[in-house]
């Protein structure tokens, strides 16, 4: 057989492309039941809810509203500011929040029904989810300018004088002593300041309840005044915290009033008060000034007292004139010594959202920066117009509550100012550290639970998105211009 080669070339060359075009159609030609893969399934994202939120808006459309969306701590980067806590760095111990229980608000608390009345105290004075947890109150040893008329514990006829107090009474309070005990059967752990706006007239040196000065010679008899009080007080099952000598001392043009200077106050503590107490075995603190923040010297001169510092607790603090860091420069100067915030009033002619913005910065966020351990606004209540007060008294002082009949009460702004901590801020809770600058204003506190509080107040004038950070992850959130937020957490 003859081999050609020529023909042998063209036999490979047509068998490797039928191969090919055998691979080719093996490959690419329709099959009728493919192999399908599976999908690829992303597990879905599960965003928790790590904060609560709480919010008060100036235009009174949310009002101590709690949130319903969701703020998931997340490691996301954004742009916005950060509101960073940091619960290793402590400060204050907090006493509480709260207001002045005033004789006019018993009076017009006890206007409204029973079943009212009991809710009103529950939901000031209770811990439920619809209280709001007042945890400290303030009241009058006697009349302050908000009961209908001036009283004190030992008012006698012209010339007579009580040397050993025999005609002492509590009666003209018996009214508040009762709701008191109504609050304690409450909260049975609630702290109680008590403070005189006089002395019984019989002790000064005018004939009136408003103004004068404390005579020397009535010094230990008005120390005494202050111990039988005391002991009275506890008889009825009413435990007294802490006193100051006299409310506002600097101002005697008040109804009842007393002025008592820094030097006076200072002798009367060390000479007569303090020895009374420490000779009755009272625990109870004494607390000095109880006035402006324009004036921290006069407190500062009494802790310069080598012997009346021994027996004073602290110094307290009122904002009608100066600046709420006035309470650092105290504690700076006498960083062992306590400072406290016990009073600034809401005003009748005054707007809900600039008061809610003021007060949230200087009485609730600033007073706790600058080291206070309670922050007090003025009047639980009174009626729709501002009373009862004594003649004299302030007649535009808009309480917390205004009760409009024997079935109604309104809340008012002090309520929500007093409410974004005390809910939230209980008793022996401490504030924490918390950067604070530009429009959000903000303080932070670690409760005796645990739980992380961060109260937020927008001083802006538009609205503020931020995050919230703790422990290297964040929640981001935002707040309207004037308006609070109060945020928690584990």
């Amino acid at each position: 057989m003859k081999f050609n080669l020529k023909n042998t070339i063209k036999a490979f060359f047509f068998m490797a492309a039928v191969m090919a075009q055998v691979k080719c159609s093996s490959s690419s030609d329709p099959v009728e039941n493919p192999p399908v893969d599976p999908p690829v399934v992303n597990p879905p994202v599960v965003v928790t809810n790590d904060v609560d939120f709480w919010l008060t808006k100036g235009n009174q459309s949310a009002l101590l509203a709690k949130q319903s969306g969701t703020l998931g701590f997340g490691t996301i980067a954004n742009g916005y500011a950060n509101i960073e806590v940091n619960a290793n760095q402590k400060y204050q111990t907090i006493d509480g929040f709260g207001y002045t229980l005033t004789g006019g608000s018993v009076d017009v608390i006890n206007q409204l029904n029973a079943a009212k009345r009991t809710a009103l105290l529950q939901e000031l004075f209770g811990n439920g989810e619809n209280s709001i947890g007042v945890s400290y109150i303030r009241i009058s040893i006697g009349a302050s300018d908000l009961n209908a008329a001036p009283f004190t514990y030992n008012d006698l006829a012209a010339g007579e004088t009580d040397l050993n107090l025999e005609k002492f009474s509590l009666e003209k309070d018996k009214n508040l002593i009762a709701m008191l005990k109504e609050i304690v059967a409450i909260n049975p752990k609630i702290l109680i300041l008590a403070t005189p706006w006089s002395a019984p007239i019989w002790m000064k040196d005018v004939a009136s309840f408003k103004g004068g000065k404390l005579k020397t010679e009535y010094y230990d008899v008005y120390a005494k005044y202050f111990v039988k009080y005391i002991q009275q007080m506890k008889a009825e099952g009413i435990t007294i915290d802490a006193v100051t000598p006299q409310n506002e001392p600097l101002h005697d043009g008040n109804n009842p009033s007393m002025y008592m200077s820094a030097t006076d106050q200072g002798s009367f503590i060390k000479k007569s008060l303090g020895p009374a107490f420490k000779a009755a075995n009272l625990n109870v603190k004494i607390i000095a000034y109880d006035h402006n923040c324009d004036n921290p010297n006069y407190p500062k001169a009494i802790l310069a007292d080598t012997d009346a510092f021994p027996f004073v607790d602290g110094s307290a603090f009122h904002l009608y004139a100066g600046d709420i860091s006035a309470l650092t420069n105290v504690f700076n100067s006498y960083p062992t010594k306590n400072v406290y915030f016990t009073e600034q009033w809401t005003s009748s002619d005054g707007k809900f959202e600039g008061d809610l913005k003021w007060h949230l910065r200087n009485v609730i966020i600033g007073s706790m920066r600058n080291y206070s351990k309670n922050a007090l606004e003025w009047n639980v209540a009174n009626n729709a117009n501002f009373g009862p007060h004594t003649d004299g008294g302030c007649n535009m002082c808009k309480g917390a509550i205004t009760i409009t009949s024997g079935d109604s009460f309104e809340r008012n702004v002090a309520y929500y100012i007093i409410a974004h901590a005390s809910k939230f801020v209980p008793m022996g809770s401490i504030r924490i550290e918390s950067n604070s600058g530009g429009s959000l204003q903000n303080v932070a506190f670690i409760t005796p639970s645990g739980s992380k509080v961060l109260i937020v107040e927008n001083d802006g004038s538009a609205t503020e998105t931020f995050n919230i950070k703790f422990n290297g992850k964040w929640v981001t959130t935002s707040l309207e211009a004037g308006s609070v937020g109060t945020y928690t957490w584990k």
